[in-house]
């Protein structure tokens, strides 16, 4: 259902926008109206058409019996002024104009697009040195603002939008702003613990010092919201005589400080250096004992390796007397036993001299001579191997020093159907040289099948190469 249908006052309807390129907020007035010329200033009729852009919103401020009251139009919007869209203005029509006259509103438009800077510079004004308070230096401070308004509900809550002027607003919040920073510039030497000379170099520090608290507050007081705080420059007046006095007094101080922390330094290093010459004479004194203690323990380890070595020599020469008394008594026996088989009878018949037994005791006792020597010659290395070895000198040439040396063959020999031995290759060399071992004598060893000739056998074939030719007479006795 229609409302407004009597339009005694109203005529053509109205176009409602913002076309300002520039603006924070902006009171539309219809074509003709300046601002308090007229209560129709302020007269919406219904059925007019209201266009708000992306990144604005439109204010509609109706004064009722029981204060302002607003409705919000937030863009994009394009269409005419419908109750259905106003919830405030559903609830005014019919009852204060009786829905003959058009309805009061004031409307305004808030850009929620756009940024304001606000630059600020607050001139000269004292700042005390944390380590002289009762000195102090000219300070000024220069920087940007920027800010926009983002909760436009608290905004307007927090401003009179009629007549609103911009920059009258930034001169407000410039007083609020240069107010806050300048307290904060004057406490900073103390509370940072940064000498006024160094505040020049303290930008950064004091912006970060300064954001948090400001933006808290300038939203509480004025309802915009502030983006970002610079600290341009905070400058030192140089040319101020409170300035030279206080440079005068710390150069004085400092110079003062460095001396006496140059003469502390010398003196520590001073010190520092009698305890490093000491510490260095007590190491060399350690280290010399040290040595003198390990050249007595490795020389009494030498002595007590070297009686080991005499003692185990003089052992090892009482076991082969020993052994060599033993070897004698044996060997004495062997021989008077081998003197008596020259006249056993082994089966030849009769009595007196027996040629096989003779040659068989003469075979027999060259290889026990030669396993005595054999015997012998081991134990002499043995013994000089020990005496060498103790007293860390090389083994003598010849002596056995590694693997063993490979095993001699061992060959039995046929005299007269009767079998002697085993013999090795020294032993049969010497049955050679004495005629009792020929080419033609048959002998074997382990491994043959049967027996062999002696001339046969490679092995045994240079034994006969420089073999003497046989004694007069013919082949001896025992051979035939």
């Amino acid at each position: 259902m229609g409302l407004f249908s009597s339009n005694k006052e109203g005529g053509m309807m109205d176009m409602i926008r913002c076309d300002e390129p520039e603006y924070l907020i902006w009171k539309w007035r219809p074509l003709g109206n300046d601002a308090n010329s007229t209560r129709k200033e302020n007269s919406i009729r219904y059925g007019s058409s209201l266009r708000v852009k992306d990144g604005e919103v439109a204010v509609f401020v109706y004064s009722q019996k029981n204060g302002p009251m607003q409705d919000y139009i937030v863009g994009p919007y394009d269409e005419t002024i419908k109750t259905a869209n106003f919830p405030v203005l559903s609830s005014i029509v019919g009852l204060a104009y009786a829905g003959g006259t058009p309805f009061q509103a004031e409307i305004y438009f808030i850009n929620l697009a756009g940024n304001i800077q606000l630059k600020f510079g607050i001139p000269y004004f004292p700042v005390f040195d944390y380590r002289f308070p009762d000195f102090s230096v000219p300070v000024a401070v220069r920087g940007t603002l920027t800010f926009n308004v983002t909760d436009y509900q608290a905004f307007i809550k927090t401003r009179r939008l009629i007549n609103f002027e911009i920059d009258e607003f930034k001169d407000t919040i410039k007083s609020a702003l240069l107010m806050y920073i300048k307290t904060v510039v004057t406490n900073i030497s103390k509370s940072a613990q940064v000498p006024v000379f160094q505040l020049g170099t303290f930008n950064l520090g004091a912006q970060q010092m300064i954001f948090p608290t400001l933006k808290a507050e300038l939203e509480r007081d004025f309802g915009v919201n502030i983006k970002r705080l610079d600290i341009e420059a905070i400058e030192v007046d140089e040319e101020a005589p409170s300035y030279e006095k206080l440079r005068e007094l710390t150069a004085n101080i400092t110079e003062a400080y460095t001396k006496t922390q140059a003469g502390v330094n010398i003196d520590t290093m001073n010190a520092q250096s009698e305890i490093n010459i000491q510490n260095m004479a007590d190491m060399q004194a350690i280290n010399a004992a040290n040595m003198a203690d390990s050249l007595r323990i490795q020389r009494e380890e030498m002595q007590r390796a070297q009686q080991l070595q005499t003692e185990t020599n003089y052992f090892d020469t009482h076991r082969l007397n020993i052994q060599t008394d033993a070897q004698k008594t044996i060997l004495t026996s062997a021989a008077d036993s081998l003197g008596a088989m020259g006249n056993m009878n082994l089966g030849g018949g009769g009595g007196g001299m027996n040629p096989a037994g003779m040659m068989t005791g003469m075979m027999m006792g060259g290889a026990m001579g030669g396993q005595m020597a054999n015997m012998m010659n081991n134990m002499g290395n043995n013994m000089q191997q020990n005496m060498q070895g103790g007293l860390g000198m090389p083994p003598a040439a010849g002596a056995v020093n590694g693997p063993p040396p490979p095993p001699q063959s061992a060959f039995h020999v046929s005299v007269n159907g009767q079998q002697a031995g085993p013999f090795n290759m020294q032993q049969l060399q010497q049955l050679v040289m004495n005629g009792q071992l020929t080419p033609a004598t048959f002998v074997w060893k382990s491994g043959m099948a049967e027996w062999a000739e002696a001339n046969k056998l490679i092995e045994l074939q240079q034994l006969f190469s420089a073999a003497p030719p046989p004694p007069p007479g013919g082949t001896p006795p025992a051979m035939r």
